[in-house]
Formats: structure tokens, C-alpha cells, sequence
């Protein structure tokens, strides 16, 4: 993949979605479809934005018990996603179960730890010790599971990627030198991420919500 940027247009809209990807195309290498937009959308919503020609990554991060989940993914086959998340804290078995009723050409990958998170939101929900190690712990898990790789921030992708050579790592809560934290907690600049084994990253606000999309895309293009 030569472009390993994929935008994340987070938006219900059909239209707007459909516009922005058209309009930033040529400077992305896949589109994000997150919650929001599926939600609002479906399935066919999904089809429309294939039509763009990029490749999709639909991002709903299930998480359920492994039946439901493996059911909710073989009903998304038929769209054959490039990539689709769930969640590493679903349990070796419904990791398994994802991985198994996915389209063969969709790579599975597991959500370690949101990036919207720090330690003290782990010790909220009872787990002790650093996010370094709890990511650690789910992308042995994801591997163990015979899943593709894991979602990590770019502050974990450098040993989780030393320590799964093979694995696919998307990153997310990227953003440029002179961008905005916004409601990320663990944030790097794009090039640092790929220099530390980042496979593909996720750029959205700074893209979506620049005055000119196409531009702002072709100024992160560059640096990479």
C-alpha cells in the first residue's frame, strides 16, 4: 500500500461523507467508516462509499459474547472490508470466532486500548499497572487468537510491532506537528508512527475539519 493513510470520515451524513472522500481521494489510501456512520447508513451506505474506489476499513469494534460476534461478522462479509475492529477484551474465543467468519480478504484486528484513554481511566475500570503493558498483554492475546494485528497508539506500535514482527498495526490519534490534541490522550505525529511500525494511520479532524480537506491531506502526504 503506498498511501497508508486512511481518513476517518466520521459523519452520519451520506452525502457529506461521499463528498469529502471524493474530494480527498487522490492524497488517502483507504477510508475509515466508524460507528456514526454505519449506524445511520447500513450496509448499503458502506457499498456506496466502495464505489469511491478506496479501500474501506470499517471500524465498529464489536464486542460481544463469540456467537454474537461471529455471527455480527459473517453478515458483514459480503462487504469484504479491507479491515474491521473488534475488541481484544472480547476473550481468546470470540477472537477466534471473528477471525474464522470473516471474508478471507479482510484483515481482522483487535482494539487494545482507545487512545482516548490514559492509566487513570484503566484503574477506573479495575485494571492495574501501565497502558504500555495492558496493550502489550491484548496484542499477545490478538496474536495467540490468529488475528491480523491490533489498533495501538503510537506510543505502544514500536514494541508491540518489535514484538509481532508480521502483525498489521493501525494507529490512530495521529496528528501533525502543529495539530490539535483534541480528545486524544496519546497522540504522535504521523511520520514517528510509520518510523515505529505503524502499517496504516488513522487521520481524521485534521483532514475533515481542515478549511481545504485535499490540501490538508496532501501536506501529511508529504511528510511521509
Amino acid at each position: 500500500m503506498s498511501n497508508r493513510i486512511f481518513v476517518a470520515i466520521d459523519t452520519p451524513d451520506l452525502e457529506r461523507a461521499r463528498a469529502l472522500a471524493t474530494r480527498v481521494r487522490h492524497h488517502v489510501g483507504g477510508l475509515k467508516l466508524g460507528l456514526e456512520f454505519f449506524c445511520a447508513n447500513g450496509p448499503a451506505g458502506v457499498r456506496a462509499m466502495e464505489e469511491i474506489g478506496l479501500p474501506v476499513f470499517l471500524d465498529l469494534k464489536l464486542h460481544d459474547i463469540p456467537n454474537t460476534v461471529a455471527k455480527a461478522v459473517q453478515s458483514l462479509a459480503p462487504l469484504a472490508p479491507a479491515i474491521l475492529t473488534v475488541h481484544a477484551a472480547g476473550g481468546r474465543a470470540m477472537l477466534e470466532d471473528a477471525k474464522a467468519a470473516a471474508h478471507p480478504d479482510t484483515k481482522v484486528v483487535a482494539v487494545t486500548m482507545l487512545t482516548s484513554l490514559d492509566e487513570r481511566d484503566l484503574a477506573d475500570t479495575g485494571v492495574g499497572g501501565s497502558a504500555h503493558d495492558h496493550v502489550m498483554r491484548l496484542a499477545d492475546l490478538a496474536r495467540a487468537a490468529g488475528l491480523d494485528g491490533i489498533v495501538c497508539s503510537g506510543a505502544e506500535v514500536k514494541a508491540a510491532h518489535r514484538a509481532w514482527p508480521k502483525g498489521f498495526f493501525v494507529v490512530p490519534g495521529v496528528r501533525p506537528a502543529n495539530g490539535a490534541a483534541g480528545d486524544q490522550k496519546r497522540v504522535v505525529t504521523p511520520r514517528q508512527a510509520l518510523d515505529d511500525g505503524a502499517s496504516i494511520l488513522v487521520i481524521g479532524r485534521p483532514i475533515t475539519q481542515a478549511e481545504d480537506p485535499d490540501a490538508a491531506a496532501r501536506a501529511i502526504e508529504a511528510t511521509l
